[in-house]
């Protein structure tokens, strides 16, 4: 039982780190894989979609201060991602942030769709802890009722406290995801803010495809 067990967590454990790990590629197939949580809608001048190509290098990325881009002309979308520094102040929450943003030009302009997604993996966890909590004290609410717990003051009181700490522990999770959304939302926000601003300066020669040739 005890080495099914420890199986049972590597696995569990190799599962998440797996599936963060693909997370955070930029290749063409894992720059879509991620739960889908939220979409910002924008738009870039019309040089913007002309000089892409200028400032990306034969990959196809730009290194951003914050970040990393990575342009698939092909597929007219842009894969945005924070960068992490070990030994920083910028840790990583358990709910990290990319997007991936498609393009559409017009005749005057190119209308931009972001879409954000984090780790399956932390999404599914996520989930199954609010719905543990929450059904773990709803159960134990009712069990406790239905054994005559509530009929005397005491057991009244009593049920009073569970209920409440089941709602506490409710509440500092939804505040834990929150702030942590805030949080990696900003950075990427920061990434995407840096993205744009590059991408409305003028090229400069040497650069981009041409300097990494």
């Amino acid at each position: 039982m005890i080495l099914a067990g420890l199986f049972a967590g590597a696995l569990f454990l190799g599962l998440i780190l797996g599936d963060w790990l693909y997370f955070v590629r930029l290749t063409p197939d894992a720059v879509r894989y991620g739960c889908r949580i939220a979409r910002t809608v924008d738009r870039f001048s019309l040089q913007s979609l002309t000089w892409l190509e200028a400032r990306v290098d034969g990959d196809g990325a730009m290194t951003l201060p914050h970040g990393i881009a990575r342009y698939y002309p092909d597929l007219r979308q842009i894969a945005l991602r924070p960068q992490y520094h070990l030994f920083s102040m910028g840790f990583r929450t358990a709910w990290p942030l990319k997007g991936l943003i498609h393009l559409t030009p017009d005749q005057h302009t190119v209308h931009t769709v972001c879409i954000k997604r984090v780790p399956w993996s932390s999404a599914i966890i996520t989930l199954m802890w609010f719905l543990l909590v929450g059904a773990g004290t709803a159960a134990f609410m009712i069990t406790y009722g239905v054994e005559g717990g509530l009929n005397t003051l005491s057991g009244v009181l009593m049920g009073a406290g569970i209920l409440g700490i089941g709602a506490l522990v409710l509440a500092f999770g939804v505040v834990t995801v929150i702030l942590s959304y805030r949080l990696e939302n900003s950075r990427l926000a920061q990434v995407y803010d840096e993205l744009k601003a590059a991408l409305e300066e003028t090229p400069t020669t040497g650069s981009g495809r041409e300097g990494s040739r």
